[in-house]
């Protein structure tokens, strides 16, 4: 017997318009990829964009912002434009490598628990459940704690926390999905369990997962920055947005731009990538056209 005939998220929507038409209808949604796009370039091109290198310091010291400095300079005389692009680097390399991380492990879990139920179900579950009851940002702290501060930990440590959100949302998909008519027709076809999960139940649940990971992001960015402006993020050498507000609590009084300017371009980044959730969520939403998506 043939395996089933199937078909992707893709072929589901294919009589939709596209993504990027969808997108240039939002206005929203265009400003935030403009705005994302170029703190992206920025940290892809901070070496070239940069004016100074974000450590230099100069015997003035505080600086308001003038033609030499547009952003004005810290306490210890360095430039704050450039630690600022230095620090898109952080900050959004931190924001994109534990989503990733997260969303394959929390994934990973979900289908496993929702397509085989019973005993692992059970055991996979008490321990979302668990990890559920304490905030994110608590058990990234946590973490950090014990296992010290630095890049590394501090991407693994937001990746565990953010791992629960994934895991439950792909179970609710899966307990759904497993129930159609594919999937017993997949299994009479004789197909294994890895492949029916690969090719027929995992496409049908990356809508909201995708959606998910889009505003996890901004939430990661976030997460890192708090990390930082404790005291427990990257090392002290390294600028990042939440270091920078960290370093500018005693000077906020008299020097104004040390403490604006990276809080805006925490507030534009998380913005941008929550108006690109919104979009990518309203494309993906199969329930808006009636179009059921089969593996």
């Amino acid at each position: 017997m043939t395996e089933p005939a199937t078909s992707t998220l893709a072929e589901a929507t294919i009589a939709r318009p596209g993504f990027f038409t969808s997108l240039r209808r939002d206005k929203k949604a265009v400003a935030g990829a403009v705005i994302l796009a170029l703190f992206v370039l920025a940290a892809i091109a901070a070496p070239l964009m940069a004016p100074y290198d974000p450590n230099d310091m100069e015997y003035d010291m505080i600086g308001a912002p003038d033609w030499l400095h547009p952003l004005g300079t810290d306490d210890l005389g360095r430039d704050l434009l450039s630690r600022l692009i230095y620090g898109a680097r952080v900050s959004l390399f931190v924001g994109f490598a534990t989503v990733g991380m997260a969303l394959l492990a929390g994934v990973a879990l979900g289908v496993a628990a929702g397509y085989y139920g019973g005993f692992i179900d059970s055991v996979i579950m008490r321990y979302i459940d668990l990890q559920w009851a304490f905030p994110n940002f608590i058990i990234a702290v946590y973490l950090v704690a014990v296992f010290g501060t630095g890049l590394s930990n501090v991407i693994v440590a937001i990746a565990l926390a953010f791992i629960d959100d994934f895991a439950r949302v792909a179970r609710s998909m899966v307990l759904t999905i497993k129930q159609e008519q594919y999937i017993d027709a997949a299994r009479t076809a004789g197909t294994s369990n890895a492949r029916i999960m690969w090719r027929h139940v995992l496409p049908n649940a990356l809508a909201p997962l995708i959606v998910l990971a889009t505003v996890s992001v901004s939430n990661a960015i976030l997460a890192e920055a708090g990390l930082s402006f404790l005291g427990l993020g990257v090392d002290a050498s390294t600028p990042t947005w939440g270091l920078i507000l960290a370093e500018s609590r005693s000077f906020i009084s008299r020097a104004w731009w040390l403490g604006l300017f990276p809080g805006l371009a925490i507030m534009l980044t998380v913005l941008s990538i929550n108006f690109l959730g919104d979009a990518l969520r309203d494309y993906l939403d199969v329930r808006e056209t009636g179009d059921p998506v089969r593996a």
